[in-house]
């Protein structure tokens, strides 16, 4: 995972923000699904890091109090 993902879902948690983090995990699902259906080029590395991106936001996500 990048460190770039790992501050912005801190900095979101941190501001409570459970929306910028629905938004964030929405776009993330997004990408995975148009590299799923890449042709000609091996997007395995670029998955990868989409999936763990996704798992991090995820976690984030769940331990925020539910509205």
């Amino acid at each position: 995972m990048s460190l770039s993902i790992g501050l912005i879902v801190d900095g979101y948690v941190k501001l409570n923000n459970r929306s910028a983090l629905e938004n964030l995990l929405t776009h993330r699902r997004e990408l995975l699904q148009k590299l799923n259906r890449v042709t000609g080029t091996d997007p395995k590395e670029a998955i990868v890091q989409i999936s763990q991106e996704i798992t991090v936001i995820e976690k984030a996500l769940a331990a925020l109090p539910q509205e």
